[in-house]
């Protein structure tokens, strides 16, 4: 029987990609005021800026290609039952051959109702223009979990931790909740794997052995495999 690998992935997975990270110490993400592209207050108060915004999100991911990390974790799955959970709204863990990537904070490729979040659909690449409705008669939105709003696949992402034998923590400061307190789910003889070149298990409130890999994404992947196949 394999044995059951969980993988909590974050921003830092994909930077070796290219992709910037969520936003940086001030606040900013990519220029624009977190509070006014990603909260619904945002889209009430200027939809056409936040559409703007994500279209050019959309745009600025559709050549990107999955990194060695991204590769990795996909060839895994021949080894482990191995499941991921991501913060991240690309698709490079889909590009790069994963089958099961669940998606806390929604999916850049997709769309949705802007009343409710309701008839998701694939948009691919493509911008949402003023306009584009959906099949209920609304603006459709990107289909994103913006800050205020619930993250409705947190109750089966700690199920899945719950379930683990193993646990990675790749790419994520540990500071955007929900999402950083999945660890806590895994049970307390689950060993938790952190690839991050900073520290970051001081911010790990569990009683869990942690061992910390202090390496970028695709290095650390590497010599984490190793460290399983031993």
């Amino acid at each position: 029987m394999k044995l059951k690998l969980v993988v909590l992935s974050g921003a830092g997975v994909s930077a070796e990609s290219g992709i910037a990270t969520f936003r940086d110490a001030n606040g900013l993400w990519e220029g624009y005021d977190v509070m006014k592209v990603a909260t619904p207050e945002g889209w009430a108060r200027d939809y056409k800026m936040v559409l703007e915004f994500y279209n050019a999100r959309r745009r600025g991911v559709a050549d990107v290609k999955p990194n060695d990390a991204h590769l990795i974790l996909a060839e895994m799955e021949k080894e482990y039952e191995l499941n991921i959970v991501t913060q991240n709204i690309d698709n490079l863990h889909e590009q790069a051959g994963s089958s099961k990537v669940l998606h806390l904070h929604g999916e850049i490729t997709k769309a949705c109702s802007s009343n409710g979040k309701q008839h998701i659909h694939e948009i691919g690449f493509k911008d949402i223009k003023d306009g584009d409705i959906g099949a209920d008669g609304c603006q459709i939105r990107p289909f994103i979990v913006w800050f205020g709003e619930d993250v409705p696949m947190i109750p089966l992402a700690a199920q899945l931790v719950s379930e683990a034998d193993v646990v990675l923590v790749i790419g994520t400061s540990m500071e955007v909740y929900p999402a950083a307190g999945l660890v806590n789910y895994a049970r307390l003889e689950v060993p938790i794997y952190v690839i991050d070149p900073k520290e970051v298990t001081h911010k790990m409130n569990v009683s869990n052995k942690v061992i910390h890999i202090k390496k970028g994404g695709s290095e650390g992947m590497r010599e984490f495999r190793k460290v399983l196949n031993v």
